[in-house]
């Protein structure tokens, strides 16, 4: 995943420091992976506005994790992913609480679920009901974690409070000269 990360992340449509519309930055890097997400718009594209870059495609094998995770959990409808947004979180990187809810109306009220795959260090994922951090749970994401939110956990606020620094499996870094940061990949489909 590291190295099917890395080729697009560093061309056209790659890797960016994102803002939203009222130009506050995000706290960590972005790629858009299938169609581009404009945080500006809060919107799914085929290209990116401010450079026209196009999506990368999402690699076959991202979808077939994907799929592979989403057949797990059987409560939730099955997906084919079309969209994927890998977050790369360096060792200041966070993201607050916030609903994925850019997806069509229809994808949300089937509870379409997204699958989150941590690698890297760990990083503190915080989720509940409110947008309130001091309500939020808070867990570790280590590298490996799979996380799925659908159907009623669909609208659930989440964000990421920190990264846990120095926690790459030693394996990981070795076999992909992995910068040990964070990144999570979010798959899922926005029909």
């Amino acid at each position: 995943m590291v190295r099917m990360c890395r080729q697009p992340g560093k061309g056209p449509g790659g890797f960016y420091g994102p803002s939203f519309k009222n130009g506050a930055k995000l706290n960590l890097w972005m790629m858009s992976l299938g169609k581009n997400w404009d945080p500006t718009l809060r919107s799914y594209g085929p290209t990116r506005p401010f450079d026209g870059a196009p999506a990368p495609t999402i690699p076959d094998a991202f979808k077939m994790i994907a799929q592979t995770a989403n057949s797990t959990a059987s409560e939730f409808p099955q997906i084919d992913p079309d969209i994927c947004i890998v977050n790369y979180y360096t060792n200041s990187g966070k993201l607050g609480l916030h609903q994925d809810k850019d997806e069509s109306k229809s994808s949300i009220n089937q509870g379409l679920p997204f699958i989150s795959i941590s690698i890297g260090d760990t990083a503190e994922f915080m989720f509940g009901d409110t947008r309130d951090k001091g309500k939020a749970t808070k867990i570790d994401l280590e590298s490996g974690d799979v996380l799925i939110l659908g159907g009623g956990s669909r609208l659930l606020f989440h964000g990421i409070s920190h990264v846990k620094t120095n926690t790459t499996p030693t394996w990981l870094k070795e076999a992909t000269a992995f910068v040990p940061d964070a990144s999570i990949l979010r798959l899922g489909g926005t029909s």
